[in-house]
C-alpha cells in the first residue's frame, strides 16, 4: 500500500523525496531495497564513483570545471573520492608493491652516503605515503592557484575542489599506469626509482591538460606561463619543508643523525 505521508517529518508526500526534510519515499525493505543500497553504498554505478572515475579520465579539466558550474548530481563528492583513491594506492604501495622493500633494496648500496638511516627511513616514508602527502598539500596548491590565476570567477575553497579533482586524476594515472608498470619491474629495484622520477615529469603535462579545460578562455603561452609559476612556488615550498624536516631530526637526534658513523 503506497504511504504518501512523510514517516520522519509526517508532512503530505507525492514525490521520490519530501519537499520539508528530504527523506526518501517510504518503501518496503526487500531485496531490490538492499541491492540498490548497497550499489548506493560502495559504487554508486548510476552516477557517483564510477561515473566521477570515467569523466575524470576522458577529460578531469572538464569534469571540474562542470562540478564547480553546479553540475554535481551525477558525480561522487570530490574530496572523499581523492581519499579514496588515495587510500587504494597507497595499499598498492604497501601492500602489492612493498615500497618498503624496494627502497631499503635501494639504498643498501656500499656507498656509505647512500645508505644513511635518515635517506631510508625518509625515501621509504616518501614512497609509501606519497599519495597522502599530496593530499596534504591541496590546500597550499589551491592558495598558489588562487594566486597565480587571479580569477575572480573561483574563490579559494572552489580552488580546493578544483585541485581535488587534479591530484585525483593523478592518483588515476598511477594506479591505472604506472603502478601495473612497477609490478612488473618490482625485481628491479633501480628501475622503479628511476620511473618514478619520470612518473613526476608527467605532473606539468598533466596539469597543462587540466588547467586548459578549466580556463578554457585563456591562451595555451598563458597557461604554461601560470603552470611553471605553480611548480616553481611548489619547489620552494617543498625544500622548506625538507629544511623544517632536517632541523627537527638534528633537535631530536643531534648532528650525529647526519654524520656518516665509522
Amino acid at each position: 500500500m503506497e504511504n504518501n505521508v512523510c514517516c520522519n517529518c509526517a508532512n503530505t508526500n507525492v514525490e521520490n523525496y519530501c519537499a520539508v526534510c528530504g527523506q526518501k519515499k517510504y518503501r518496503r525493505i526487500d531485496s531490490k531495497y538492499l541491492v540498490e543500497e548497497l550499489q548506493y553504498t560502495f559504487l554508486h554505478v548510476n552516477k557517483g564513483f564510477l561515473y566521477t572515475i570515467k569523466s575524470i579520465i576522458k577529460n578531469p579539466g572538464k569534469t571540474a570545471k562542470d562540478f564547480l558550474d553546479g553540475h554535481r548530481v551525477n558525480h561522487y563528492k570530490p574530496i572523499l573520492l581523492a581519499f579514496l583513491l588515495a587510500g587504494i594506492s597507497s595499499f598498492i604501495s604497501l601492500k602489492i608493491l612493498d615500497f618498503e622493500k624496494i627502497m631499503m633494496s635501494s639504498y643498501s648500496s656500499p656507498n656509505p652516503e647512500a645508505s644513511k638511516q635518515f635517506m631510508r627511513d625518509y625515501s621509504t616514508f616518501v614512497s609509501n605515503y606519497n599519495s597522502f602527502l599530496m593530499m596534504l598539500f591541496i590546500p597550499i596548491v589551491a592558495l598558489f592557484t588562487k594566486l597565480v590565476f587571479n580569477s575572480k570567477k573561483h574563490n579559494y575553497y572552489e580552488h580546493v575542489i578544483m585541485n581535488t579533482f587534479g591530484q585525483s586524476a593523478y592518483l588515476l594515472l598511477m594506479i591505472f599506469v604506472f603502478y601495473p608498470i612497477f609490478y612488473f619491474l618490482k625485481d628491479d629495484p633501480g628501475a622503479i626509482i628511476s620511473l618514478s622520477f619520470v612518473s613526476y615529469l608527467f605532473v606539468p603535462l598533466l596539469m597543462f591538460w587540466f588547467y586548459k579545460n578549466v580556463y578554457n578562455e585563456m591562451s595555451t603561452g598563458s597557461i604554461i606561463v601560470r603552470i611553471l609559476a605553480i611548480v616553481g612556488l611548489g619547489i620552494v615550498v617543498f625544500f622548506v619543508l625538507i629544511l623544517i624536516i632536517v632541523v627537527f631530526m638534528i633537535a631530536i637526534n643531534g648532528p650525529q643523525a647526519f654524520i656518516q658513523q665509522r
